[in-house]
């Protein structure tokens, strides 16, 4: 397959500090990468250069084989982008928000309309066309902004974290619509927060921290690279989930963690018959009470944590200089 979006060493600067420090990436045509890392790892700062919205520091990238520094026009008429927020016109009704995108992509008021028609039916949403998009659901608008996004039916959709905030039906509405999109050919560059999100969705995973990749593989191999198992124990206090944690500590091969809102505590442990009776009988000795306890394989969370030494979640970014769809009028092909 042929190379649609890639990076050599790419270098970006915001002031005294880096956000890229020597990013390498490679996505094959026809398939999803999913950009994993913290926030503040470098991952919008990646589809900001990528999509011609930032001006690289170092290195070179391209898509669809086209410089995006020395050709970035060209590279904008050949991609969609949806971002954390966003991008529609309240007070224009569903119909029209596509409408006017398609008319700024030069595609004629007949064209503008048709391809409108066409998104509204392939995202389910021609009985809400004629309302304003201001009354639209968080899924809704999500929705119609994913359809916005392919207004010129791109080869090479970006998104980025585009389910933050939605419901998890939502969501799988969202996944479905993607993977219909690759089903169809497009090559889509997805950044989440969300591990099953990329688990379920990606060919590939690239986990990014301070701004370079540290590993990359399909979800099978990260996890394989972990290697053993994960301990979870549910216990009856809250109080002893700092005991438990020590406990469990000594057993495993790694920092426990400690899930306090549902007395869990869990660790990487090496796999081993009698694993798990071991763990019940120094629990019993240390006078913990045990709920419930059991093995389960290592998860992308596992993956992540053991690369980044640090949690999915959501933190302040340094990297955000604001929401990628507040630009969405400057990839609009000239």
């Amino acid at each position: 397959m042929r190379t649609a979006i890639a990076a050599e060493g790419l270098v970006k600067k915001y002031g005294d500090s880096y956000a890229l420090t020597g990013l390498d990436l490679e996505v094959r045509a026809g398939t999803v990468l999913g950009l994993l890392g913290p926030n503040g790892a470098g991952k919008t700062t990646t589809v900001r250069v990528l999509t011609t919205l930032l001006m690289p520091d170092g290195g070179r990238a391209w898509v669809n084989g086209i410089d995006v520094v020395q050709n970035p026009q060209e590279v904008r008429r050949s991609i969609g982008v949806s971002g954390q927020e966003t991008a529609l016109e309240p007070l224009l009704t569903g119909r029209e928000n596509l409408e006017l995108y398609g008319r700024l992509h030069r595609l004629g008021r007949r064209g503008a309309r048709q391809r409108a028609q066409e998104l509204l039916e392939q995202f389910g949403l021609t009985e809400a066309a004629t309302r304003p998009a201001q009354t639209y659901s968080g899924g809704m608008r999500r929705r119609l902004d994913l359809a916005v996004s392919l207004i010129t039916r791109p080869s090479v959709l970006f998104l980025d974290e585009p389910t933050t905030g939605l419901d998890p039906r939502s969501r799988s509405a969202t996944w479905d619509v993607v993977a219909e999109l690759v089903g169809a050919g497009t090559t889509v560059l997805l950044t989440t927060q969300y591990l099953e999100e990329a688990d379920q969705l990606a060919d590939l995973i690239a986990v990014v921290d301070h701004g370079r990749v540290i590993a990359q593989g399909s979800a099978n191999e990260l996890k394989a690279r972990i290697g053993g198992d994960r301990i979870e124990v549910v216990l009856h206090d809250h109080e002893l989930l700092s005991v438990a944690a020590g406990v469990l500590e000594r057993t495993g091969t790694g920092q426990a963690l400690v899930t306090t809102s549902e007395r869990r505590v869990s660790v990487l442990a090496p796999h081993r018959p009698g694993l798990l009776a071991d763990v019940l009988r120094t629990m019993e000795a240390a006078n913990i009470t045990v709920e419930d306890i059991g093995l389960r394989r290592p998860s992308l969370d596992d993956v992540f944590f053991s690369l980044t030494e640090r949690p999915a979640g959501p933190v302040a970014s340094a990297e955000t200089t604001g929401p990628m769809n507040t630009a969405r009028s400057t990839l609009v092909a000239a």
